[in-house]
Parts: structure tokens; C-alpha cells; sequence
């Protein structure tokens, strides 16, 4: 079988070419035209926005702002209706307002938390959170579309980071980073962390607790766990229902870890603290009050205080023999609303033998360090992820 190969004339080959040559010159001036229109909508943007770093914890959320500081520290709660007409949830309150409903809603309204275990657990939620707190940081201005630095515990999967990045995307950021709280924390503690000795941080949050080893700007040794603050409400209340036959809601259990609780049972009875609480009782179904002492509190909390020293020692154990004698110079840096335990850097000490301290303000440690980072994003690029 004979194949026919056409001929072309000089003329046409020619005409080909041009043709080709105009389609990629006519690709290229309107890839051009994006990126310009791009560069000027981010240009525009950041005369109507303030960059900020989040810091999307399980129980709070704080925001720090660019030449501001923090300003917002709000429960990461939000109250939402279920309107089953249009098939879809409405956000009836965000943060304070809405924890305030927790436990309290009538059957339409929940209060719920959109994040568990420090990751987005429901998007739509966690979305309009986010969003809302965007506006409140901006006065609600429409324009609003900074960028932002959040944080995700090291646990995190690839999809998780990604639910968050897409969410603050969403949300109405023009660029979003995202850090590991363990290195923003321990930026945010003061820690040495560029120089060339062995840091180590103890981040306790809500859902994860995370110990961490720095040296020269990067992570040596990074593991987070899934029990931190959250957990610890829910030994309470486990606690109080098992030998009080008494049942006690989360805002009842954070209260008393709160004031009485303690990693370590007190040795004088006579001196320890008391708290009278208030329930539902199991057998006949009416409120009534009970009175719970610290010691109780100390038995309740001893299994997660347990795995999070044990998480400690393991970080101990796979620290490079230098840094671990860095370590036992500078100590460990407790950090994160969790580490407000009474009792749980001695508990920590007793079980290591290395200096432990509580550093200032850590309830805002892991925002602050995040923040630091925003101030000089070209200096901590090596640490900034972006997950497309």
C-alpha cells in the first residue's frame, strides 16, 4: 500500500510557521497580562489588609497582626442552626459568644468545635471561622484579602494541612503559609534556635501535645501525640461520673482542671484545694452538687500526664548526644495553655532530671513566634510550607 505524503509549497510552510509563532506570542502576552493584573491585585491588596499569623488552635484561636501584636484570642467555637429548608448550615455566632451557648442550645442550634486534635475536623465550619475572624481583625472591610501565616501540628497529614490551607484560602487570603507549632513556638519562647546548640520545646495545646529539638533554624527531631487540654477535660468528666455518679459537662471540667487541677498529688490533705461542682445525677436523673479535692483531680489527669512525660523521655532518648548536652544545660521550654498545670513541670523534672520552665505568656507563644516570622518571611522560607 503506497502512503500519500502531501507537498506543501515554501509559501504555505511558511504560513504555518507564522501561525504557530503568533499563537505563542499570543500566549505569552496574555500569560503576561495575568501575572501583571496578579501582581497589582496583591499590590492593591496590601494597602486594604493587615499580613497576619494564625495560630488555629483546638480550644482558642489567636491572631497576631503585623506591627500590632496579638489581637484576637477567642475560643475556636462556633454556634450553628441547621436550616433543613435550604439544606444547608447557618453560623448564628463565632468564638466567645458562641462557647458561651456550649452545652446550652436548644435542639436547632449547636455549638460545635471545628477543629479536633489541633486539624479541621468540619471545613464549611472552620472556613467561616476563620473568615469571620478575618473581618473582626479588619473592621469587616469587604477588601480585607491579607496573607497569612497559620500553624498545624506536626501530626498533621499532607490532606489535613491541605483542608487548612484551603480553608484560609477560601476565607479570603490572597497567600497562605503554613508553619509547624513547634518551630513557631519556640521562635515565640526566645529559644536559640539559629545558633548552633540544641533547643527543646514542649508545646501542650488543646488536641496535641508537641516536643520538638531545634539547632540552626531546623527541626532535629519533631513528634506530636493527639492527648493534651482537650483530654484532660474529658478524664475529668469520665472521673467525676465513675465515683461521684455525677455528670458534668466540658465547661464544668475545664473549670475545676482550671483551679484545682494538679499534675501531682499533694502531699499535706489538710492544705489541699476543694471545689464544689454541680451536675446531673445518674441514678435519679436530678442536679445536684458534689465536692471534688485536688488529689482526686491528680488521679483523674495521672494517664495523660503519664504519656505526655513519656513522650519527653522518648524525645530524649532519640536527641543526638551534643544537643542532648545542650539540652541538660538550657533545660526544656514549656509552652501552650496546657502547660498551666500545676505540678506538670515538676512531674516532667522528677521523671527526667533536667531543668524545666514555663516561658512568659505561653498562651500566646506559639502566635508570637508566628508572627515573628511574618515580620521576615525571606529569612524563614526554609521553614514556610505552601502546599500547592
Amino acid at each position: 500500500m503506497d502512503f500519500i505524503i502531501p507537498q506543501y509549497t515554501i509559501n504555505q510552510i511558511n504560513l504555518c510557521g507564522h501561525l504557530d509563532f503568533l499563537n505563542i506570542v499570543i500566549y505569552s502576552a496574555k500569560k503576561s497580562i495575568f501575572y501583571v493584573g496578579l501582581n497589582m491585585y496583591n499590590w492593591l491588596m496590601k494597602f486594604f489588609s493587615a499580613d497576619m499569623a494564625i495560630d488555629l488552635g483546638t480550644a482558642n484561636t489567636l491572631i497576631y497582626v503585623k506591627g500590632r501584636g496579638i489581637v484576637l484570642n477567642e475560643p475556636s467555637v462556633v454556634a450553628v442552626s441547621e436550616n433543613r429548608l435550604i439544606g444547608r448550615k447557618e453560623i448564628l455566632a463565632v468564638g466567645t459568644e458562641a462557647k458561651q451557648m456550649f452545652g446550652r442550645t436548644p435542639g436547632t442550634i449547636s455549638a460545635v468545635r471545628p477543629l479536633r486534635d489541633g486539624v479541621i475536623a468540619d471545613f464549611e465550619v472552620a472556613e467561616e471561622m476563620i473568615k469571620y475572624f478575618i473581618r473582626k481583625v479588619h473592621h469587616r472591610s469587604p477588601l480585607a484579602a491579607p496573607l497569612i501565616i497559620i500553624c498545624v501540628p506536626s501530626c498533621a497529614t499532607q490532606v489535613e494541612r491541605r483542608a487548612i490551607q484551603e480553608a484560609a484560602d477560601a476565607a479570603g487570603a490572597r497567600k497562605v503559609y503554613i508553619v509547624e507549632e513547634s518551630t513557631a513556638a519556640a521562635i515565640g519562647a526566645g529559644l536559640p534556635v539559629e545558633k548552633p546548640v540544641g533547643s527543646m520545646v514542649l508545646d501542650i495545646g488543646g488536641g496535641t501535645t508537641e516536643v520538638a529539638v531545634m539547632s540552626l533554624g531546623g527541626i532535629v527531631y519533631s513528634n506530636a501525640v493527639r492527648v493534651a487540654g482537650d483530654q484532660m477535660d474529658v478524664d475529668i468528666i469520665e472521673y467525676v461520673r465513675r465515683t461521684k455518679n455525677l455528670l458534668i459537662g466540658e465547661n464544668t471540667a475545664e473549670e475545676i482542671k482550671k483551679r484545682i487541677g494538679n499534675a501531682i498529688a499533694p502531699k499535706d490533705k489538710d492544705k489541699e484545694l476543694t471545689m464544689k461542682i454541680k451536675g446531673r445525677d445518674l441514678m435519679s436523673g436530678t442536679p445536684r452538687e458534689a465536692v471534688v479535692t485536688e488529689s482526686q483531680i491528680a488521679s483523674a489527669l495521672a494517664q495523660t500526664v503519664s504519656k505526655i512525660v513519656n513522650s519527653v523521655r522518648q524525645a530524649l532518648e532519640l536527641t543526638p548526644p551534643e544537643l542532648s548536652a545542650d539540652i541538660a544545660d538550657f533545660g526544656i521550654a514549656m509552652t501552650g495553655g496546657g502547660s498551666l498545670l500545676r505540678g506538670l513541670d515538676t512531674a516532667i523534672r522528677m521523671a527526667t532530671g533536667l531543668p524545666v520552665f514555663l516561658v512568659d505568656n505561653p498562651l500566646a507563644c506559639v502566635a508570637c513566634g508566628s508572627g515573628k516570622m511574618l515580620s521576615n518571611l525571606d529569612k524563614n522560607k526554609h521553614v514556610l510550607q505552601t502546599m500547592y
